[in-house]
């Protein structure tokens, strides 16, 4: 009897150390609730163990700590409490992040709080969960439905993740509409109108002010995804996720930001955003602010920072940073020039699936850059795409095959798939077109070699235009055409091909079926020279010389043609040898001491 009397007693001592405690709570004095709940935890309250399990988890009044967190927690759970079940569920969901002995960042304890939740326990929440939800707690509701739904597969029941989520909403659980409208959504078979009703809930858990909520509800006005597509309004949203923290929404917002999207542009507040999301993992971001200065605009070119955050990006799986930044090594752009540390990045993106990094990385193997592997991988990677019908990958198997790259040369299979490609692709119908003009592994036939080679001229592939100018001005494959030639030259010359401008000042030079004009000769071959091409020096050299297109310049004639012997033209030498030698210098007075 006394026993009883005294368990009593404890209890009641229990109670009012809980109730003086959530007084002291709820007056903000912290460290003098602690050991009140302390007491009447111990005492076996589980409402005492849950507020200790919650000081824990948000590091009120005590250093934030996992284990303590979930000791409590726990006591308060197996006891029956709904919210202890519920909170448990939740930190089991935030995984990593939580396992850290340090304060959660704001929000932590919601389930959609944010996108960087790392590796969650999908089982230990579901343990929890499913109490809760049974028991009518609409958040456990909404963990409950939402594990169901995104867990792991082993776990996931589609159909009962709508039931329980429909409960959560009905419930009045933001958490739950936000889950609910996410799913429905998400399926494939969800009508029109349907999405519309999702879109709703979303909205109204925006307005609750979950920031998942906000950061989705601006991805769906972004698309159009239940609602009429407005930017304007998409930004709104993906501002007030990103001021609280959600990482996808910084991206989302420094991007809308520097392309001007939905948002008066603001390229320096974009980068800043961007900033933010990238050194908080987002490798979108990071490749973004790469691009921003790497190809300069409202921010000047930087080389170096441009090459820092694609490597950031690199680091963390993106292909298309790797890939620019493999560029910035090959060009010397705000790295040291590196071939090979090129090729190591072209071939963390080609791993990636970049498809023009595997022919970046086959381009280094033609000249020599890089070594035997990665010839193999290149090919085995061309050969497999091509057989599934990949034009650009035909096209670049074909060049693999004329060119021994990871394979023994084989003209007459280079010429097969080359063939396919050039039914959609400009640079394989120039190579094939090649092909038949020389005869390799098919048999020659120029006609048609430049009727290809033609289809790629057209298309202003600049070495088809030179090759069928060539073509043309001595009649290979079909009737000469030298006008048609010039202008083919031109064309290429404009775009900077320094062989082409020395073949439009030959042209001009007379001597072809199109009017003689030295002056425009002089300016293509003077282009030309100054591009460092060795016979266009010669011909200036002899033009200055001669004085056919001006006045004769000797002094200016003899410096274009050293260059041009300089360049391995050896008839430089007979011009040299017909100017003048320079008369010597007048020599130089007698100077006298005035008064001699």
């Amino acid at each position: 009897m006394k026993a009883a009397v005294d368990r009593l007693a404890t209890l009641g001592s229990a109670r009012a150390a809980l109730r003086r405690g959530l007084r002291l709570l709820e007056s903000g004095r912290v460290a003098r609730a602690l050991p009140l709940f302390v007491r009447a935890a111990r005492a076996g309250l589980p409402e005492a163990a849950y507020r200790l399990g919650r000081c824990y988890t948000e590091g009120a009044g005590v250093p934030a700590s996992r284990v303590e967190a979930s000791r409590w927690l726990e006591t308060a759970a197996r006891a029956g409490h709904l919210e202890a079940q519920v909170l448990l569920a939740n930190l089991c969901l935030q995984g990593a992040n939580f396992a850290a002995e340090q304060a959660p960042p704001p929000g932590a304890g919601r389930l959609f709080a944010g996108a960087e939740a790392a590796a969650p326990d999908f089982a230990a929440a579901l343990r929890w969960a499913r109490p809760a939800a049974e028991a009518g707690a609409a958040e456990g509701q909404a963990l409950y439905g939402y594990i169901l739904n995104a867990g792991p597969e082993e776990l996931r029941d589609p159909e009962a993740a709508l039931v329980w989520l429909r409960r959560a909403a009905a419930g009045g659980s933001a958490q739950g509409k936000l889950g609910l409208g996410v799913a429905v959504i998400a399926r494939p078979e969800s009508s029109a109108e349907e999405k519309r009703e999702a879109a709703l809930l979303l909205g109204e858990a925006a307005e609750a002010g979950l920031p998942m909520a906000q950061y989705l509800m601006g991805i769906a006005l972004e698309s159009g995804i239940g609602v009429a597509a407005d930017a304007t309004a998409a930004a709104a949203f993906f501002r007030d996720a990103a001021e609280k923290g959600v990482r996808s929404a910084q991206a989302k917002l420094g991007h809308a930001l520097v392309d001007g999207r939905g948002v008066k542009k603001d390229t320096l507040e974009g980068e800043s955003w961007l900033r933010r999301a990238a050194l908080a993992g987002d490798p979108e971001a990071a490749a973004l602010i790469g691009d921003l200065y790497a190809k300069g605009g409202p921010l000047p070119p930087n080389y170096a920072e441009a090459a820092m955050w694609f490597r950031r990006a690199a680091d963390a799986g993106h292909a298309a940073a790797a890939r620019a930044l493999a560029l910035l090594y090959l060009t010397g752009a705000g790295v040291g020039r590196d071939a090979e540390e090129a090729a190591h990045w072209f071939r963390r993106a080609a791993e990636r699936g970049d498809a023009a990094a595997r022919s970046d990385l086959a381009n280094l193997v033609l000249t020599g850059q890089a070594g035997a592997e990665d010839a193999k991988r290149t090919r085995e990677w061309f050969e497999t795409a091509a057989a599934q019908g990949d034009l650009v990958a035909a096209f670049n198997y074909g060049v693999c095959l004329a060119e021994g790259v990871g394979i023994p040369r084989d003209d007459a299979q280079a010429a097969f798939w080359l063939r396919r490609a050039a039914e959609g692709l400009v640079n394989a119908q120039f190579w094939y077109g090649r092909m038949l003009a020389e005869g390799r592994g098919v048999a020659a036939d120029l006609a048609a070699g430049r009727a290809w080679i033609a289809r790629a001229a057209a298309a202003g592939m600049v070495d088809a235009q030179v090759t069928l100018a060539e073509m043309l001005v001595n009649g290979r494959g079909g009737p000469r055409d030298h006008a048609q030639a010039l202008a083919l030259f031109e064309a290429a010359a404009r775009t900077g091909h320094v062989g082409a401008m020395f073949a439009a000042g030959a042209l001009h030079g007379g001597g072809h079926d199109v009017p003689t004009d030295r002056a425009t000769a002089l300016r293509w071959f003077t282009a030309a020279a100054e591009r460092g091409h060795p016979h266009a020096q010669l011909m200036l050299g002899r033009y200055l010389r001669k004085g056919l297109a001006g006045a004769p310049d000797p002094a200016a004639a003899r410096s274009w043609l050293e260059k041009a012997l300089a360049g391995g033209v050896a008839e430089a030498s007979l011009d040299l040898g017909q100017i003048a030698a320079p008369a010597p210098p007048p020599p130089a007075p007698d100077r006298q001491m005035a008064g001699d």
